[in-house]
C-alpha cells in the first residue's frame, strides 16, 4: 500500500516546524497549510489515508464531531509537536461557534467553500463591547474531554471580520480570540494545523451572556465521542469527494 504522500507531508511538517519559536511557528504553519491545502497535494494525501496507509485506528480515536460545529478529522498525528487535521463545516449546522482561543499557534487554509471569521479582544469594564460569560477550558480524563469551569464575565470588542474563500486562509497566535463558521451554501473544508510547542494548559471560551444565564453554570465535562475506524475511513472518502 503506497504512502508516498503521507511521508512527504510528515517530512514537511517535521523539517519546517522543528525548533521554531512562536512567531516563527505562526508563519511556518501558514506556509505549510497553504502548500498542503492545494487540491493537488491534499487529494492524494487523503486518498492514501482513506486506503489505510497510516495509523487509521489512532487517528480515528482523535477524530470527532466538534461541539463548536464542525467535523474534525485527524490526518497526521505528530503529537506533541503538531497535529494536521481536516475540518468539514456544514451550512446551517447551528449557531456560530463560541469565541475562544487555542493552546498553541495555528493556521487554517480553506480548501473548498468559504469560512467567516471574527477576531475579538477583551476590554476593561465600562468600555465598548459585548458582555459575555467566560469559561476556563481544560482537558480531563483519558479521552481528553473538555472541562469547562465558569470564570466570571468579560467584555469583548470585535476587532476584525473577514470571509475566507478557497485558496485563502489565516494563522493565529495561541491567545488570539476568534470564532468561525461556514459562510457558503455547501460544505466548507479547511486544512487546519495546530502546532505543539509551548502549549498552554487551558483556553478561554466566551458564550453569550443570555445563554449562560439560563444554563447550568457549574463546572462540567463535555465528552468527546471519537469516530470508530470504519466511520473515520468513510469520512475520509467523503472528504476526498469534496476536495475533488
Amino acid at each position: 500500500m503506497g504512502a508516498r504522500h503521507v511521508h512527504r507531508a510528515r517530512r514537511l511538517l517535521e523539517e519546517t516546524l522543528a525548533g521554531a519559536a512562536e512567531d516563527d511557528l505562526v508563519r511556518a504553519a501558514r506556509a505549510i497549510v497553504d502548500e498542503l491545502g492545494s487540491p493537488a497535494r491534499l487529494l492524494p494525501l487523503v486518498a492514501e489515508l482513506a486506503a489505510g496507509a497510516d495509523d487509521a485506528p489512532g487517528c480515528a480515536l482523535l477524530s470527532y464531531r466538534h461541539v463548536l460545529g464542525f467535523d474534525k478529522l485527524l490526518l497526521i498525528d505528530g503529537t506533541p509537536r503538531h497535529m494536521l487535521r481536516a475540518h468539514v463545516w456544514h451550512p446551517g449546522a447551528g449557531a456560530r461557534e463560541d469565541i475562544h482561543n487555542h493552546r498553541s499557534p495555528l493556521a487554517s487554509h480553506v480548501v473548498r467553500g468559504a469560512l467567516a471569521m471574527e477576531l475579538y479582544e477583551t476590554v476593561r469594564d465600562g468600555g465598548e463591547g459585548r458582555e459575555a460569560a467566560r469559561y476556563r477550558e481544560s482537558l480531563a480524563g483519558e479521552g481528553g474531554d473538555w472541562l469547562l469551569e465558569p470564570a466570571g464575565r468579560a467584555r469583548l470588542r470585535l476587532t476584525q471580520s473577514a470571509r475566507y474563500t478557497a485558496g485563502s486562509g489565516y494563522a493565529l497566535h495561541s491567545p488570539a480570540l476568534h470564532r468561525a463558521w461556514c459562510a457558503s451554501p455547501g460544505p466548507t473544508v479547511t486544512l487546519f494545523l495546530e502546532t505543539g510547542a509551548g502549549r498552554r494548559r487551558h483556553t478561554d471560551v466566551f458564550t453569550d451572556l443570555d445563554a449562560a444565564d439560563t444554563a447550568d453554570v457549574r463546572a462540567r465535562a463535555v465528552a468527546k465521542k471519537p469516530l470508530d475506524v470504519r466511520d473515520y475511513l468513510a469520512e475520509l472518502e467523503n472528504l476526498a469527494c469534496l476536495i475533488g
